[in-house]
Order: C-alpha cells, then sequence, then structure tokens
C-alpha cells in the first residue's frame, strides 16, 4: 500500500527508466528483512526525504508537507528471466528540477539499504 500521494498530484514528466540490478535486488532484499516504509534524509540534498515503500521509491520535499519531487514506481519485473539483467519502471517527476536528482537519488538509497541490511545482519548473528 502507498504511503504517500503520488497519485493525487500532476506530473511534470513521466519517463520510463531501468534501475540497476544490484539495487533492485538491495531493495527485494530489503523487503524481506525491514519494516517498510523506510524513510531517510537525503545527505546534501536540502529538505529532501525518500520514502520507500514496497511498490514504489518517492523524494519529497519535507518542507513542503511531503510534497512529490519524483517517485519510480510500476516495476516490471514479472517476465524477468535473470537476475542480473536490469528493471524496467517508470519514473514520474512532479518537479522540472526533479530529473537532476535521480543519479544521486539512486546513490543515496543503495548506500542507505547496504548499510540497514547490515546492522540488520549484525543484530541477527549469534
Amino acid at each position: 500500500m502507498m504511503v504517500t500521494r503520488i497519485h493525487d498530484m500532476p506530473v511534470y514528466a513521466t519517463r520510463t527508466d531501468e534501475v540497476d540490478a544490484p539495487l533492485y535486488g538491495l531493495w527485494r532484499r530489503a523487503r524481506l528483512h525491514l519494516q517498510f516504509p523506510l524513510r531517510f534524509d537525503l545527505p546534501g540534498m536540502k529538505q529532501m526525504t525518500l520514502i520507500i515503500e514496497d511498490d514504489s521509491w518517492v523524494v519529497v520535499d519535507q518542507n513542503q508537507y511531503d510534497l512529490p519531487v519524483m517517485a519510480w514506481l510500476s516495476f516490471q519485473d514479472s517476465d524477468r528471466s535473470s537476475l542480473h539483467t536490469p528493471v524496467t519502471c517508470t519514473v514520474n517527476y512532479y518537479h522540472y528540477l526533479a530529473n537532476q536528482l535521480h543519479d544521486k537519488v539512486l546513490r543515496h538509497m543503495a548506500n542507505y539499504l547496504q548499510s540497514q541490511l547490515n546492522e540488520f545482519n549484525d543484530s541477527n548473528e549469534t
């Protein structure tokens, strides 16, 4: 279930995108072990927060009452034949400058998910 209100917002632009397999796999592992939604501030990106949900990744402006800035959704993984191939998805841009955040957000997301999974693994070691 989507926590953010992206379906109520007008979309500035929609693009088809591909998520690299390692990041997609990290997200899938996180969905198995961590409590969703996850929410974290994006370092160096003033007032921007990433909300990672079971079905989407949404960048919001927390100073604007979590107004969506961009969102990755509609991941097409049902016909995926191998784990090393990228996954096609849709990226919605809700602000005309949002595309400048794209790569930074994905890097921060990968680092954050890896650190959360490392903490999870450390706390479950016996």
